[in-house]
C-alpha cells in the first residue's frame, strides 16, 4: 500500500510536479484514497511563478509576465474548476462507470507494472485528446483558451478551459477496460501537473532529455503561431508520440505566442466562449447541411472546397516583431485590481474548502459572484466604457455578501474597510 500523501509532505508535493513519485508512494486501492495532487500543488504553483518572475528580472532586466495577462490566466484556471463544485470530474466519473460495467480484466492496483502501464496509457491518450482538440473545430473552441495568451510563462499553464473536460473524457475510456480507477486517478493528475513547469522561456535546452520528454523548448513551439509551430508537439509528458506520428517540430525561429488571430481582450467570459459564437456565425453562412456540420467537425481553418484540416493561406504573416495586446491602465487601477483579485482568491479558496457544507443554491450564488468579479476585472483591464458601472454594481454585491457573511477576506484591514463601506450603501 502507498504511503499516504499528506498536505504537509513538501517533498512529495514538489516531486509530483515533475512526475518524480514512485509507484510505491502513489498507488492506492480506492479512488477515495487518492490525494488531490493538483489542489495540493497550489503553493508550489505560486512559489514557482514568483521564482520565475525574480529570475526573469535578474536575467533579462524585465518581467516575464504582465499583471493583465497573469490575472487573466489565473482567472481562467479558477473558472475551469468551478464545475467541480457541483459534480465529480467528467473524466473520472465516466471512467468509473465503464470500469464498473464493462471492464475486461482487472490489473492489480498495487503492481508497479500496472502503474507504468497507466503512465504510458494516460500519456498516449492525452496525445490524442490534445491532437483532436487542435484538429476538430468544436474541440478547438474549448482548447483555444489555453493558447489565447500572447505571453509564455508559468501562469499560462493555468489558463484552462471550463468546457474542455466535458469532451476529453471519451479518449481515456479504453483504459477503463483494464486499469483500476484509483491508478487512473493518480496518473490523470500527475500528467497535468507535469505540464505546468514546461510553460517557461527561462529554461532553454535540457540536452538528451529533449529526445524523450516534453520540455519547455518543445512546448514553446506548440504555443507559437508561426507557420512551422501550428499543430505541432502535442505530447504531455513524452514527446515520443509526436516523433512517432509525425507531429514533431524543433524550435527554430523566434516563437510568437498566441492565437493566429489574437482576440485582443482580457474579458474572461469572452476568452472562454467566443469561439463557439464564431463557429455558429460561420456555420449559418453556409447553405448545405454538410458544410454547416463540417464547420464544427473539421479543422478550425477549414472552408468549403478545402481539405478537412484546411490550410494556413489566410493566416496573418508572422514577422517576429509582433507586440502583445496590452491596454494602458494606471498603476492605481492595477493596485486596485490586484487587491480585489487577492480578496476573491480568499473567497474562492473558502468556497472549495466548505463546499460539502453549502447548499447547491449557495454554491451557485458564490460561483456567480466569482464570475462577476472576474468579468469586471477584465472590463477594467480592457478600459471599457461600462467598466465603472459594472464595478460599482459588483462592489454593492460584494458589500451585501460580506454583510451577511457570504464572503470573507484574508486581509483584516480590507475587511474593516468593507465594514465601513456598508454605511455608504445604507448598511448599519
Amino acid at each position: 500500500m502507498a504511503v499516504e500523501v499528506g498536505s504537509g509532505s513538501v517533498s512529495r508535493g514538489f516531486r509530483s510536479l515533475f512526475f518524480m513519485l514512485t509507484p510505491n508512494e502513489s498507488s492506492f486501492q480506492k479512488v477515495e484514497e487518492v490525494p488531490q495532487y493538483v489542489q495540493q500543488a497550489t503553493p508550489f504553483f505560486i512559489g514557482l511563478m514568483v521564482l520565475e518572475l525574480a529570475v526573469g528580472v535578474l536575467r533579462t532586466g524585465g518581467s516575464v509576465a504582465t499583471i493583465s495577462d497573469g490575472l487573466t490566466s489565473i482567472s481562467a484556471g479558477m473558472i475551469s474548476r468551478l464545475p467541480l463544485l457541483l459534480m465529480r470530474g467528467c473524466e473520472l466519473s465516466a471512467y468509473m462507470y465503464v470500469w464498473d460495467h464493462f471492464r475486461l480484466v482487472e490489473l492489480p492496483w498495487d503492481s508497479a507494472w500496472t502503474w507504468w502501464f497507466a503512465f504510458l496509457g494516460v500519456d498516449f491518450c492525452y496525445y490524442w485528446v490534445h491532437r483532436f482538440a487542435h484538429e476538430v473545430a468544436i474541440l478547438w473552441a474549448a482548447h483555444q483558451v489555453h493558447h489565447s495568451s500572447e505571453y509564455y510563462n508559468l501562469s499560462t499553464a493555468l489558463r484552462q478551459s471550463v468546457t474542455q473536460p466535458f469532451a476529453s473524457w471519451v479518449f481515456y475510456l479504453p483504459m477503463a477496460l483494464a486499469v483500476p480507477p484509483s491508478v487512473f486517478a493518480v496518473h490523470i493528475q500527475l500528467n497535468l501537473l507535469y505540464q505546468f513547469w514546461i510553460h517557461t522561456e527561462l529554461i532553454r535546452d535540457l540536452g538528451p532529455l529533449e529526445w524523450i520528454f516534453n520540455t519547455p523548448k518543445h512546448h514553446r513551439v506548440h504555443h507559437g503561431r508561426n507557420i512551422y509551430c501550428i499543430d505541432k508537439n502535442y505530447g504531455g509528458i513524452l514527446i515520443i508520440w509526436d516523433r512517432i506520428f509525425g507531429t514533431f517540430a524543433a524550435e527554430r525561429d523566434k516563437v510568437i505566442y498566441g492565437l493566429v488571430f489574437p482576440i485582443r481582450t482580457f474579458e474572461i467570459i469572452f476568452v472562454q466562449l467566443h469561439y463557439y459564437v464564431y463557429l455558429w456565425k460561420r456555420a449559418v453562412t453556409y447553405k448545405t447541411i454538410g458544410d454547416k456540420l463540417s464547420t464544427f467537425i473539421n479543422g478550425p481553418s477549414w472552408k468549403p472546397g478545402k481539405a478537412r484540416l484546411g490550410d494556413h493561406v489566410d493566416n496573418p504573416k508572422v514577422t517576429g516583431k509582433e507586440v502583445p495586446y496590452e491596454p494602458t491602465w494606471s498603476p492605481s487601477l492595477q493596485v486596485y485590481g490586484a487587491l480585489h483579485f487577492l480578496m476573491l482568491l480568499g473567497t474562492y479558496h473558502e468556497l472549495f474548502k466548505t463546499k460539502l457544507m453549502l447548499s447547491q443554491l449557495s454554491i451557485l450564488g458564490m460561483s456567480g459572484y466569482i464570475l462577476l468579479t472576474l468579468t469586471s476585472l477584465g472590463f477594467i483591464i480592457d478600459q471599457r466604457p461600462t467598466a465603472a458601472f459594472l464595478e460599482m454594481f459588483r462592489c454593492v454585491v460584494m458589500v451585501t455578501m460580506h454583510r451577511y457573511n457570504c464572503v470573507s477576506t484574508p486581509f483584516p484591514a480590507l475587511s474593516a474597510l468593507t465594514e465601513n463601506t456598508k454605511w455608504i450603501y445604507g448598511g448599519s
